[in-house]
């Protein structure tokens, strides 16, 4: 079997806008499908994930067994190291954003809350997952991808 690529028409050029922690966690909010990066026996590890914003936390749900919920935290520990990603890319155009996120993934321990995400984050895979995944930020970057602007002629 092969697949055949189709290339795109060639895009103009694209000037890269940094954007600010604020303005980055309002467009991570705006979309529901990100990607969590987290290290598996000393590797890196992405897996695609729908996520909630809550309160400036991003909150995923995981399930038994899974790597990144499989980790065992120790009471006082901050929690595992992770980045979160997610965008909103035309494939076409090039034109949209991206926001990387890094800070301290923590299991969401206390029963009401995880009820409370629970009704919020409907899974999207056809899986039992009844753990939840908080993501305190530490550090927000984002850019954003517009058309570059002509330099004016003299």
């Amino acid at each position: 079997m092969t697949c055949e690529h189709v290339p795109s028409a060639p895009v103009a050029p694209r000037r890269s806008i940094e954007l600010g922690a604020e303005e980055a966690l309002a467009l991570l909010g705006s979309v529901s499908l990100g990607r969590v990066v987290f290290t598996r026996q000393a590797l890196p590890t992405i897996r695609p994930v729908n996520h909630v914003l809550d309160d400036g936390d991003i909150v995923i749900r995981t399930h038994e067994g899974a790597a990144l919920t499989s980790r065992t935290w120790k009471a006082g520990d901050p929690g595992v190291v992770v980045a979160y990603e997610a965008d909103s890319i035309d494939p076409d155009t090039h034109l949209g954003w991206s926001v990387v996120v890094t800070g301290y993934a923590q299991p969401v321990t206390d029963p009401g809350e995880l009820t409370r995400y629970q009704a919020l984050l409907r899974p999207w895979v056809d899986r039992s997952m009844d753990y939840a995944i908080r993501i305190v930020p530490d550090l927000i970057t984002g850019v954003r991808l517009t058309e570059a602007r002509p330099s004016p002629t003299v």
